[in-house]
């Protein structure tokens, strides 16, 4: 399990939310996009909707763990972002993987 390249900037998200390409899921919303870099990149977005903070931190960790699972299977050179929708808190973890890994695949990331 390595470490993750985290999007942190404002105005990655915004120029992913308008450049990428988003794949949806009624337990996960993913957006994807090719960067220059050579690396993943990845964000993970919780809104208010999902819940407390309580419910918003087990979304992020569940979608962390998934995305842990199946980053050695991606290829490299994507900024990708997560955005947890109001089941994701609720569902098991390896929902969240089996939905991630669908709108991976999909979107021509996963190997």
């Amino acid at each position: 399990m390595g470490k993750i390249t985290a999007i942190k900037e404002n105005r990655d998200f915004r120029r992913l939310y308008n450049r990428g390409r988003s794949y949806a899921d009624p337990v996960l919303v993913t957006y994807v996009m090719k960067n220059r870099r050579g690396i993943n990149r990845v964000g993970i977005t919780t809104g208010k909707k999902v819940g407390k903070a309580v419910l918003r931190n087990r979304a992020r960790r569940v979608i962390r763990e998934a995305y842990y699972d199946l980053s050695d299977n991606l290829k490299n050179g994507y900024d990708i972002v997560f955005i947890a929708r109001t089941k994701t808190p609720f569902v098991k973890s390896y929902d969240v993987t089996r939905a991630m890994k669908r709108e991976l695949k999909e979107a021509g990331v996963l190997k």
